[in-house]
């Protein structure tokens, strides 16, 4: 039987509201981030960007009948000593985060692998760098703007798809030949399947979780977001069926600003490669920026 647990590594400026902290470190060095942390250790931190995917992750565990399926990881550079106020702040939210690792300054990105995790999301973009060259999906989670009075229920995620759930391969002809060029191929190669991207492995972890509800009942909803139109859709619909995976909804927008089609699907983290697309997103939603393919050479 295929493992179907989703587990996700976070940094804790990710998951928490750190600026204050991290201007003081900036601004009076270490000595005086570890004063503050220890003084304020029992004053519990604001959320941070991914803290309602956290929440909204941790609770499909009451929904699944037996053991937990999701679990989330922390990953943060703090030491143990300071890092005593994360796992205060996780209890006061009453998150289910039993797993971390502190690593007093260093990369915490090594850790990523042997906790099997689908997924890092994390605020420095070369841990994240160094993950997707390892072959696992991250993401650099972004200062951004998000409705925070969102009653809604169900895990909403939505993905761009060159470079993210498909590789680059087309997005690299149409940067360097045009559009024309672009339209050519993906019309030649219609039922040609695209290849992987970083995120197909954690869009089929998600996909196995799906299983476990009934489609009417289903927690998880995703979304494709794309630039592209038609006639380049035909390629990226047979390239889903011949994966066998299942998107829920597919917005083909031929180039318009993806941030308020974000904020109408209720997308609680939105995944692109491109930082246009990316400063659109963050304006209504979560956002990740995934530094992976030609744009970001």
């Amino acid at each position: 039987m295929a493992d179907k647990r989703l587990v996700v590594a976070i940094s804790s400026r990710a998951l928490f509201d750190l600026d204050e902290s991290h201007e003081v470190y900036e601004t009076q060095g270490t000595q005086a981030y570890c004063q503050y942390q220890v003084e304020n250790e029992d004053v519990p931190l604001k959320a941070g960007a991914a803290y309602v995917l956290v929440k909204k992750l941790l609770s499909l565990n009451n929904k699944l009948n037996g053991d937990p399926q999701v679990e989330i990881i922390l990953l943060s550079r703090n030491s143990s000593d300071t890092g005593l106020r994360i796992f205060n702040s996780i209890q006061h939210h009453q998150l289910e985060i039993t797993r971390a690792v502190f690593t007093s300054g260093s990369s915490p990105y090594c850790y990523v692998a042997p906790f099997g995790a689908n997924l890092f999301l994390s605020t420095s973009p070369e841990d994240v760098r160094k993950a997707l060259d390892a072959g696992i999906a991250a993401a650099t989670i972004l200062p951004s703007k998000i409705d925070e009075n969102s009653q809604v229920e169900q895990l909403r995620i939505a993905f761009d798809g060159d470079s993210v759930l498909f590789s680059d391969e087309s997005e690299r002809i149409y940067k360097e030949q045009g559009l024309q060029a672009f339209t050519d191929n993906e019309q030649q190669t219609a039922k040609d399947p695209l290849n992987e991207g970083p995120f197909k492995a954690f869009l089929i972890a998600l996909n196995n979780l799906q299983t476990e509800f009934g489609e009417d009942e289903c927690p998880i909803r995703t979304a494709l977001v794309t630039a592209r139109s038609a006639p380049a859709h035909e390629r990226v619909i047979r390239t889903l069926r011949a994966w066998g995976i299942r998107i829920d909804e597919a917005i083909f927008l031929g180039g318009m600003k993806k941030g308020p089609f974000l904020k109408s699907f209720g997308a609680d983290i939105f995944f692109d490669d491109q930082k246009g697309h990316c400063d659109s997103a963050r304006e209504h939603v979560a956002t990740g920026h995934v530094p992976h393919g030609i744009a970001n050479e």
